[in-house]
């Protein structure tokens, strides 16, 4: 009996192994379609900046032990949407859009950790997009100079993986010209608050509990 508790002990194992192995070098399902901006609610006397993909990033940052030595992942995407409204000549009216992010498209230093992020730990198959809903923004300026930047908070909800937690960034917008408006935006979150784990590797002794994220947005008046 305890021979076959430990023949099957075994098979298990390998079966986990097996399935490990398959999330880490299997093919992440590609990007569905061309990102698409939700429509931001304005007004008649507001221009809607575009948000350009492949202008703008998106990246995390988290720190972790690699072979005894400290490390900080980073993992970018250029694939970025959104829509921004805005009447330079009343600046405090400004109302952001959803911001979107395929998650399929984000990338580190490192194909197998790629394969991992997509596959396991933010199921990229089944949870394409990341989003981030603006509910408030403090610190708009009465006037808007070109050239200057105004520092913001920026408070909404953030899904990812189908959970979606309110978070607020520390942001900066500044109108670049007329067409033209830049922001940057961070923030630092416990990525469990939204069911995400990250597994144990080899020659990996630790990874930190939290992640930063930011964004670089560069808009465009549509």
């Amino acid at each position: 009996m305890f021979k076959m508790l430990g023949m099957a002990a075994v098979i298990v194992a390998v079966l986990l192994a097996g399935l490990g192995t398959f999330f880490l070098t299997r093919s992440p399902a590609p990007p569905s379609t061309p990102l698409q901006a939700i429509p931001v609610q304005s007004s008649a006397a507001s221009t809607v900046f575009q948000v350009q993909p492949g202008a703008s990033r998106a990246r995390f940052m988290i720190d972790e032990v690699l072979r005894g030595s400290p490390n900080t992942v980073v993992g970018e995407t250029d694939q970025v949407a959104g829509q921004i409204a805005f009447d330079p000549a009343h600046p405090s009216s400004a109302q952001a859009g959803a911001i979107t992010i395929n998650a399929r498209t984000l990338a580190t230093d490192e194909n197998l950790r790629d394969r991992q992020i997509r596959n396991f730990i933010l199921s990229t198959d089944e949870y394409e997009l990341i989003t981030f809903t603006p509910t408030a923004i403090t610190g708009l300026p009465q006037s808007a100079v070109v050239g200057m930047p105004y520092p913001l908070q920026i408070t909404g909800q953030l899904t990812m993986k189908g959970v979606t937690q309110e978070v607020t960034f520390d942001a900066t917008a500044t109108l670049a010209s007329p067409t033209e408006l830049h922001g940057t935006a961070s923030t630092i979150i416990d990525y469990a608050d939204w069911d995400i784990g990250i597994p144990s590797v080899p020659l990996v002794a630790s990874v930190a509990d939290q992640v930063r994220l930011e964004l670089d947005l560069v808009a465009t008046a549509a």
